[in-house]
């Protein structure tokens, strides 16, 4: 009966990577959304994690032409450079599902983690941030996973959050990355690199 569940579980993580029940009621009352730059610019402001905003906020450097044309070659191409892994926290924030960058941002840096004092103490913020029922970045995970996570808690190491980023990652490469690319704000990411390009070259 749990694997029936599980499956089903899976099934419907791909429909539902970035939407939340409250999400669903404003999308039929149908409010009009912000364009990309007030919503940018409002994100920048009200955001309290201001640190991965900083290359967007740093006017000694903007994405080349070469830059935003590697991000759609492939997912890991766009989180390897730093103003392509901010440009699609935006995204994600727009999209209310940031919760799955910052939980692959976490795991990254859980896995660099060597001693177990360290581990122990990571493994549990990622775990009551991110995994725990109504956790307040709750990521969508099938039950196993989450069992999987609960019962390494007690002695962690580097992999234990592995199986999960990995899904989430999936996740994110196959229903919200297409998605950034066809977005307003890679759309104009990539003009404001031409015609940056051109200016130079002038």
């Amino acid at each position: 009966m749990r694997e029936n569940l599980s499956s089903v579980s899976s099934q419907n993580m791909a429909f539902t990577d970035c939407m939340k029940p409250t999400d669903l009621s404003t999308e039929k009352k149908g409010i009009k959304r912000k364009n990309w730059r007030n919503r940018i610019a409002f994100l920048l402001k009200t955001n309290s994690s201001q640190s991965i905003f900083h290359m967007l906020k740093n006017r000694s450097y903007r994405p080349t032409a070469d830059d935003v044309n590697q991000w759609a070659q492939s997912l890991d191409a766009l989180l390897s450079n730093k103003f392509g892994k901010a440009a699609f926290f935006v995204f994600l924030k727009s999209e209310f599902c940031e919760e799955n960058i910052e939980f692959w941002m976490a795991c990254e840096e859980f896995s660099k983690h060597t001693s177990h004092k360290d581990l122990a103490s990571k493994a549990n913020s990622i775990y009551e941030d991110f995994i725990r029922s109504e956790a307040p970045k709750e990521i969508n995970l099938d039950f196993h996973t989450k069992n999987a996570i609960v019962q390494n808690l007690r002695e962690p190491t580097a992999t234990s959050f592995l199986a999960a980023q990995r899904k989430v990652y999936s996740l994110m490469e196959n229903n919200s990355y297409p998605r950034f690319l066809h977005s307003d704000l890679y759309k104009e990411l990539c003009e404001a690199a031409r015609r940056e390009g051109k200016h130079v070259k002038s």
